[in-house]
């Protein structure tokens, strides 16, 4: 048996409504800015439980174009976490900004924890990373952000309708940033992005942003970029948001699942499920000994199983400015070794979650035979 760890093509391939809804979207030549990405950016705001949604290229320019509503400049210092995936640390370095990494904890987000002990003179933003569906400690975090004054942006890439205490990501702080990637709980067919706020002097200067900074197409306000996003992956994203939830809640019962069953074999080991916490599994991950074996023997079985990440971010030679050494953040450096990701889409079925398991179970009695 084969397990996929891409569900896409099972996704859109019954899909006659939305090939009707692109066909007639076609014909009406409203392809910047159109009244799609206006319906799907009030959807979105809605879902999530904000005022205002502005729709943009991609989650990097979400994270990017927050922090540039806050000023953010070369030199400052935004404090962020040590394992992400590089978008995080991109938006923040495209800023000419300093990324100041903080170690994570079991549930793979920010320890907040460590967080004061980063914070300098220099320091004009903290990005807390809700990372595989998991939160970050917002409760802690809001009272550090208060004690210092030092605005939060969200990453919610991977969290859509994750929460805390029914308190979604990205209603936080006064910007969450998410990702529309094929890849993504909520996706559309190419790069995506938006951004949620309850700020309108905010959403106003966002708007700018993401459209070149014009007022209209005479008239220039600031200096912006052009990070729109797409009106034909709005009518993509529109067919699609009425099942956001039916889509969480699956996944959620898949992780449920497969947490039963896995945390029955020796040799794997299931990451905290915190209280009052609410975890989307965008990406369902747990602790494995052996990991690598493990994975070698996964893939040699069909499964397509996954590593995130295996080098962690402050580690990359992109980060080498920042002269870090390996064993500045312990816990990202252990997770870096022992953590393995089985897909646990939607899609996948009962039949194929008991084949990761059973493989798993196989492996790890050939290895306590040894």
């Amino acid at each position: 048996m084969k397990v996929r760890y891409s569900y896409l093509k099972q996704q859109f391939s019954n899909a006659p409504d939305l090939w009707s809804k692109l066909k007639k979207f076609v014909q009406t030549g409203d392809f910047t800015l159109g009244k799609p990405l206006i319906e799907f950016e009030n959807k979105f705001a809605k879902l999530i439980g904000t005022k205002f949604a502005v729709g943009v290229n991609s989650g990097t320019d979400a994270i990017k174009l927050s922090l540039k509503v806050l000023g953010i400049k070369a030199g400052d210092e935004v404090i962020t976490t040590a394992n992400t995936f590089v978008a995080t640390v991109g938006a923040i370095c495209e800023l000419g900004a300093i990324p100041i990494f903080v170690d994570c904890d079991d549930s793979f987000c920010m320890d907040t924890n460590l967080v004061e002990k980063k914070i300098t003179k220099k320091t004009k933003a903290i990005v807390p990373v809700h990372f595989t569906g998991y939160m970050t400690n917002m409760i802690k975090l809001n009272k550090i952000s208060k004690k210092y004054k030092i605005p939060i942006v969200e990453d919610a890439c991977q969290s859509i309708l994750a929460s805390i205490n029914n308190r979604h990501a990205g209603t936080w702080s006064d910007f969450g940033a998410f990702s529309l990637h094929p890849l993504k709980n909520i996706n559309v067919w190419s790069d995506g992005g938006i951004i949620v706020t309850s700020n309108k002097r905010y959403y106003e200067k966002l708007k700018l942003l993401r459209n070149h900074g014009l007022v209209d197409r005479d008239n220039v306000k600031i200096c912006g970029y052009n990070s729109r996003l797409d009106t034909l992956q709005a009518v993509v994203g529109n067919w699609l948001i009425p099942n956001a939830k039916k889509i969480a809640n699956q996944r959620i019962k898949n992780a449920n699942y497969y947490d039963n069953k896995l945390s029955k074999i020796k040799g794997i080991s299931i990451p905290p499920r915190l209280k009052h916490f609410k975890i989307v599994y965008h990406l369902y991950i747990v602790f494995a000994e052996n990991r690598n074996d493990l994975y070698k023997y996964c893939l040699k079985k069909g499964i397509e199983a996954k590593i995130h990440y295996p080098i962690p971010m402050y580690r990359q030679p992109a980060m080498k400015f920042l002269k870090h050494k390996k064993g500045d953040f312990p816990v990202s450096d252990k997770h870096a070794k022992s953590i393995i990701s089985f897909p646990c889409d939607q899609h996948i079925s009962k039949k194929e979650q008991d084949y990761v398991v059973s493989t798993v179970k196989k492996f790890y009695s050939k290895i306590n035979k040894c």
